[in-house]
């Protein structure tokens, strides 16, 4: 709820991060209006008890760090898929709106916990989705949109037409396949694969943000240490490039940790 507190202007004396007490985190930057609707009317969604029926991004676009923080050694793959979702369904009741959730986790945990590569943490994490929500009515739709950014990324078509044939990423499973798309396109260019994500008319800042969610877990530090997300490029973001620089070596002093 500290980010609540940050976009709707009440004060918060219990606060849990340090980033509340950074005063441009309490400007509003364009949150999304499910998220404010669910959080502020004091119930938890889960997906068993759906809070609504959106299947908008808002949810996929911030369980990255579920992927990275939760260990195989201590959690099943299944239980750390399973907070994915629920982290998700808090605010998004929709199948599809905490179902992409899930398989960003699973796709993040392997790669960075399983040493998997990209492609086959997709292909993992879409068997595990199969095999964890087999009743789903919307699990083909899933299914679907994602063998289908796979296959663009491999076919010789402009960016901007495969996106558009993916959708616009206003809903989780068009953010998600976008981000796959773009992510598998350009593996092994970062820069590319976040311009990619970002140049299209539909919600470019979640799917690039999902994208840069994948490369950087393929990347790893490397992002960090070898320059690929410079000081020019943090200081190009506004104002809180040194505290986005913090929170990355934060991650990293974790995860090697």
């Amino acid at each position: 709820l500290d980010w609540l507190a940050t976009q709707n202007g009440r004060k918060k004396e219990d606060k849990c991060s340090w980033l509340m007490n950074i005063p441009e985190m309490h400007h509003s930057r364009a949150p999304g209006m499910t998220c404010l609707s669910a959080l502020g009317s004091g119930v938890q969604g889960h997906y068993d008890d759906p809070i609504n029926s959106s299947k908008g991004c808002g949810g996929v676009m911030r369980v990255a760090p579920i992927g990275l923080f939760l260990k195989p050694d201590v959690y099943t793959q299944k239980e750390i898929d399973r907070v994915g979702a629920e982290s998700a369904a808090i605010t998004h009741g929709h199948e599809l709106g905490y179902m992409p959730a899930a398989m960003l986790v699973h796709i993040i945990s392997k790669i960075v916990h399983g040493n998997t590569g990209l492609r086959a943490a997709v292909e993992d994490a879409l068997a595990a989705m199969e095999e964890q929500y087999p009743c789903a009515k919307h699990i083909g739709e899933l299914s679907a949109i994602i063998k289908k950014a796979i296959t663009l990324s491999e076919e010789e078509i402009s960016d901007v037409d495969a996106i558009r044939s993916l959708g616009e990423g206003w809903v989780a499973e068009e953010t998600l396949a976008i981000a796959i798309y773009c992510a598998l396109r350009y593996e092994n260019d970062f820069s590319k694969a976040v311009t990619a994500a970002v140049n299209h008319d539909g919600d470019s800042d979640s799917t690039g943000a999902v994208t840069g969610n994948l490369l950087g877990a393929v990347c790893g530090g490397l992002v960090q240490r070898v320059g690929l997300v410079g000081d020019d490029n943090l200081r190009a973001g506004g104002q809180l490039g040194g505290e986005f620089r913090q929170l990355g070596v934060d991650v990293l002093d974790v995860l090697d940790g």
